[in-house]
This record gives structure tokens, C-alpha cells and sequence, in this order.
């Protein structure tokens, strides 16, 4: 019998009828004769309402922050128990045998990041034990457990990261990704109706697209499915279209154009002022925040006068404050002349191979801003990504602007 694993989402188990569905789905497979091991997120909108229930007790809870966040992890995973206890009782009314199991006895051993924890290392032995004994085995998505035996969570989406780390660990040929999207599409169908579904898609483009934005996968889920060649496939738990392969892809001289437009309204922007312009003063602010797990994003340093510079880039903005604490101390020590901050921005792509190789993206890109008086503030680029940040209240319309612009509408797969 062939293991494949398959991750549902929130909204394919938002409640007990959807959840009924998931299992009429995992017991065809199973009757069909392969092994699924199934990875499940929490009910509909259950981890928001946990943290907004904590938000109640402690105003001060933000996801990753001490003090609480190892309290706040604990939390969080009660909803994918809930979500992976029931589909089993689903499945053994069924009359199939079904077990679920925590991250921690599905064999996930993580370091001590909570909130977005990584995975260190993945034990599958519990779960092949339990296949080998003929059982359907239904995991607790998102997170794992740490050295000292605490629950230790891998961030909003990480039971995708869970469903393509079991699918490696597993050897399996496919890992099944499910969701309430027929599969990747060329933008956020709620911003843009006539966006397209993908048949395929590369995991460098995917990678881009889930790390700008597109919520449709988790960027380290791609990572991992890159690193260890585990195809993905994206597709509706509610119909039968085929869905989006997510796969090794093409090479850049096969294909160049551009495949989707991503958008994150999670995005914060700091500015330092008056920074001296000197060796080792970019370590001495950039270090302190990625010793406390703050990512950093698009930075761009101002034409330095008088050996003074401005030194901006973004973080989530969830983190805002965080890295405006932690980076407010140093102004003395360096010498600069003060720090602003900005939560009104956001960020806007277009994602696709090839790229930088081929002449006229970024001008196409500048000049469709440009008409529909979308004002650009900063700019970074990769071979197969270029990123604006705008007024997030305009980024909506940016979107649109750019999915019109590259004539994604009429896409083919």
C-alpha cells in the first residue's frame, strides 16, 4: 500500500458537515487501497478566536513574543487537536480504522522559536507503526515539540509546512494539499475576479509567490518540497478540478513571462535617520533583530552626504513594535539621528521565470503603477520576482492594475 499524504485546511474542516466531507474523501483513497496519513488545520476561524480569547486575559499577547508566546502556543494547537480527534471519530463511524496524533507523537522535534518554530528533526516511527497496522492516521498540523518537551508552533499556515515534512519523511510520491481554491491562481480571486487557475508552477515561483503574499501555500511548505523533490498538488476539498502541480518546473530558456501578482498588507516600514556611514554599522543594527527571529525585508540605504545615510526597510508588521524597541537603544550608541515608523504600506509582485533576463518587466511594471496613480516608495527585485511597496490602500488596486497589465486574465496553465 502506497502512503500519500493529504492536508486539509480551516475551511475545508470549518465544521461537521465539511468535516464529514474530508472524510468521505480520505476513505475513498483508503478503500481505493493507498495509506493516507492526513494532516489537518484548525476548525474555520478557531486559532483567531483562541487568540483573541488570550487578547482577553493579556492584552499584551502578540504571536512569537515573550513572555507568552510558549502560553499562546499551547493554545493555539488545542484547535488542531480538536480538528484531528474528530475527523478520526468521523473516519471509525466510518467503520475505518482511524487514529490521530499530536506533533509531538507524530514525531516533530523543533528548537524553541515559538510562534514559527522550525522543524529540527521528524521521527515518523509512531505513524509507520500505525500504517503498518492498517490504520487511516490523522495529524495534528502546525506544530511539534521542543527539546524540553514544549509545544512550539511553525506560524499561521504551518500545517502545510507539516503535511510536505511528513510527505518527505514518508517517501511519499505526492503530497495532496486541499483547500477552498480550485489551486494556485494568478491573484487573489477576492481582489481579482477573472484570475486564473495554474495546471503547474515551479517551486522557485511558488516560493516567491507564497513569500509576497499569496496565501494559498506556506513559503517554508515550499522550501522543504523544493529541498527534498516533493511534488504538491493544490486543489479544492469541495470539487474535482485537477488543481495546480507544484514541481520542479522548467528551465528559465523554456518559459519567461509572468506567471501571477502576489500582495501582503502584513508589512511595516522603519526608517533609521542620520546614520553614520561606516564599516560594520549595518550588522551593528540589523544583528540584534535577527537574534530575536525579526525578518527583514527590502531594505534600501539613501546616496550617503556627509557620511551620514537613512537606512529603511520592512518587517511584518505585527513585529513593528518589537523591532522599533529593540532598535530604539541603538540610536545613541551609533549615532543616528532618529527612527520613523510607517504601518500604512504594503507590498506588491509579480512573480515569474526568466524575468530578469528578458528586457521590459520592471518598466512595464513602473508604468502600469505609474497610470493608475499608484505611487511606488520602494523597490526589490530577485531573477524571478519584482516587489513594490505602496500606500496599502492602494494596494488592491495595484493588483488589479498589474493582473490587467500582464494579461493574466487570459493566462494558459
Amino acid at each position: 500500500m502506497a502512503i500519500i499524504v493529504q492536508k486539509y485546511g480551516g475551511t475545508s474542516v470549518g465544521d461537521l458537515d465539511k468535516l464529514r466531507q474530508v472524510a468521505r474523501r480520505v476513505a475513498a483513497r483508503f478503500e481505493a487501497g493507498d495509506s493516507p496519513v492526513v494532516a489537518v488545520s484548525a476548525m474555520g476561524k478557531t486559532t483567531d478566536e483562541l487568540i483573541a480569547l488570550a487578547r482577553q486575559v493579556n492584552a499584551d499577547v502578540t504571536i512569537g513574543i515573550p513572555p507568552a508566546a510558549r502560553e499562546l502556543d499551547m493554545l493555539m494547537v488545542t484547535g488542531e487537536h480538536v480538528s484531528a480527534s474528530l475527523l478520526a471519530l468521523t473516519l471509525q463511524a466510518m467503520g475505518h480504522p482511524a487514529v490521530s496524533l499530536g506533533g509531538h507523537q507524530a514525531g516533530f522535534r523543533t528548537d524553541q522559536a515559538f510562534g514559527k518554530a522550525r522543524i529540527l528533526n521528524l521521527e515518523p516511527e509512531r505513524i509507520l507503526r500505525e500504517v503498518r497496522e492498517g490504520k487511516i492516521v490523522v495529524v495534528a498540523g502546525f506544530h511539534g515539540s521542543t527539546e524540553d518537551g514544549d509545544t512550539a508552533t511553525f506560524g499561521r499556515g504551518g500545517s502545510d509546512t507539516t503535511a510536505v515534512a511528513l510527505a518527505a519523511a514518508l517517501g511519499a510520491r505526492v503530497c495532496e494539499i486541499y483547500t477552498d481554491v480550485e489551486g494556485v491562481l494568478t491573484a487573489d480571486p477576492r481582489v481579482v475576479p477573472d484570475a486564473r487557475k495554474l495546471d503547474e508552477i515551479s517551486y522557485d515561483e511558488m516560493l516567491e509567490l507564497a513569500s509576497y503574499g499569496a496565501r494559498v501555500m506556506h513559503n517554508r511548505a515550499v522550501e522543504l518540497a523544493a529541498i527534498y523533490r516533493v511534488p504538491i498538488l493544490v486543489a479544492s476539498t469541495f470539487g474535482e478540478t485537477p488543481g495546480t502541480l507544484i514541481h520542479g518546473g522548467p528551465s528559465v530558456e523554456q518559459r519567461s513571462k509572468v506567471r501571477g501578482v502576489a500582495y501582503d498588507i502584513d508589512v511595516a516600514k522603519l526608517t533609521l535617520l542620520g546614520v553614520p556611514d561606516r564599516p560594520g554599522i549595518a550588522a551593528t543594527i540589523f544583528e540584534p533583530l535577527g537574534e530575536s527571529n525579526i525578518s527583514v525585508d527590502t531594505i534600501v540605504q539613501n546616496v550617503s552626504h556627509d557620511n551620514l545615510t537613512d537606512l529603511t526597510f520592512t518587517v511584518a508588521r505585527g513585529e513593528l513594535e518589537q523591532a522599533r524597541a529593540i532598535l530604539e537603544p541603538f540610536l545613541k550608541d551609533v549615532g543616528a539621528r532618529g527612527l520613523e515608523a510607517d504601518a500604512s504600506v504594503a507590498k506588491v509582485s509579480i512573480v515569474g521565470t526568466g524575468m530578469q533576463n528578458a528586457p521590459g518587466y520592471a518598466s512595464r511594471m513602473f508604468r502600469a503603477l505609474a497610470d493608475g496613480g499608484i505611487n511606488i516608495q520602494m523597490i526589490s527585485t530577485s531573477e524571478i520576482r519584482i516587489t513594490c511597496i505602496v500606500d496599502d490602500g492602494q494596494v488592491t488596486d495595484a493588483v488589479r492594475v498589474l493582473h490587467e497589465a500582464f494579461g493574466l486574465a487570459t493566462i494558459s496553465g
